[in-house]
């Protein structure tokens, strides 16, 4: 939990996959934030260290995992805004939102977020 692993991406249409474990919904107490953060840092030092210039994810943790999805949003946004400022490689990131309320939340925290970003 919390980590990120490199693969090739065999037959998909991508060069490699990048696995991240986010963490499941204990209330919030068993620093659930912080590892959800890592997944995103982690996967973004990998895609740097592989010279990948782009990256997707999909939302971590919520759903089965039950993270509070407006959280998970925010810190999915925060984490790759602070990662990508130390990978310069990385130029883009795509959030791949599979609902219309992750996408929407997604689009919030991307607005409320410092900086320019383009949601």
């Amino acid at each position: 939990t919390g980590a990120a692993k490199i693969t090739a991406g065999y037959r998909l249409p991508a060069r490699h996959v990048i696995h991240a474990v986010g963490p499941v919904w204990q209330g919030g107490q068993s620093g659930e934030n912080e590892l959800l953060a890592s997944c995103y840092r982690r996967a973004i030092a990998l895609a740097q260290a592989r010279d990948l210039q782009s990256i997707a994810f999909p939302a971590i943790s919520p759903g089965v995992y039950r993270f509070p999805a407006p959280a998970a949003a925010r810190i999915a946004v925060a984490s790759v805004i602070a990662a990508v400022a130390t990978a310069p490689l990385v130029s883009r990131v795509i959030f791949c939102c599979f609902s219309d309320n992750s996408a929407e939340l997604h689009r919030q925290a991307l607005m409320d977020a410092p900086g320019p970003c383009a949601g």
